[in-house]
């Protein structure tokens, strides 16, 4: 059931939270991490582990980071807002683009003329 909080977030994060929660569940799983053990690691109570992986929104995004690291998944995080992959940036820069380059008349004076 949604919280409070879920309904000042858009909408479409809301699938994408649970993801990430049930994808980092998953990995917990792969490695045969008990929850305690990996609460421990993480520095984090049970009750925000088991919240972290149920895609609670409302957890900070440094516990996220917390999990992310124990799991060795941390180095990802990093490239979440990476300008290389915005596309939309992207395509809007190259939109900007001169669609010509004025040359000056004095391209280069050497040094000491």
């Amino acid at each position: 059931m949604p919280s409070n909080r879920d309904a000042t977030l858009p909408l479409p994060t809301l699938p994408i939270f649970r993801k990430l929660g049930a994808d980092l569940r998953d990995a917990r799983r792969r490695r045969r991490i008990p929850t305690a053990l990996m609460a421990e690691r993480a520095m984090l109570s049970r009750t925000t582990l088991h919240r972290i992986e149920r895609g609670d929104p409302g957890v900070a995004l440094g516990n996220y980071a917390r999990v992310l690291f124990v799991l060795g998944l941390d180095r990802r995080l990093g490239d979440l807002a990476d300008p290389g992959q915005d596309v939309v940036g992207l395509d809007l820069e190259a939109d900007r683009l001169p669609a010509r380059i004025h040359v000056r008349d004095r391209l280069f004076e050497p040094e000491g003329s």
